[in-house]
């Protein structure tokens, strides 16, 4: 596999809430981060900015990587080269299935496991700037 790029370093933070408008609003006002609303299949959801970078993103519950959580959590992805490769070989060293490996559009490939201590995780293989320009 290619290790190029970020592969095994953490490339996205999001937050799952009960309730997103006083999430959005209490990070506007401690942090500075400005929003900008980034459709998904399942709900909305909006994507926090500090200055020009994009730093994390907010949506509800039912959106969130861990299906059927009540209370508000952050989850981290990290970037690898396979997402479906790897995704293979963490549930041969233990790891169990979340979510299997699939499409989100503009964004990439996705997975999310617990490893064999129980410790939730996402893992994604971004789409490329290239890829996302064509289609």
């Amino acid at each position: 596999m290619d290790d190029s790029g970020n592969h095994g370093a953490f490339v996205w933070n999001e937050l799952a809430t009960s309730d997103v408008e006083t999430a959005k609003a209490f990070y506007a006002d401690t942090l500075g981060w400005v929003y900008e609303e980034f459709p998904l299949p399942d709900g909305p959801y909006w994507v926090a900015k500090s200055g020009d970078w994009y730093v994390g993103g907010i949506g509800g519950l039912e959106i969130g990587a861990l299906g059927g959580a009540t209370t508000s959590y952050w989850f981290g992805f990290i970037e690898v080269d396979d997402v479906d490769a790897r995704f293979a070989a963490a549930l041969a060293r233990g790891a169990t299935s979340v979510r299997a490996p699939h499409d989100l559009p503009n964004v990439g490939r996705v997975a999310v496991l617990r490893d064999p201590a129980g410790a939730a995780i996402g893992w994604m293989t971004p789409v490329k700037v290239d890829d996302a320009a064509a289609g």
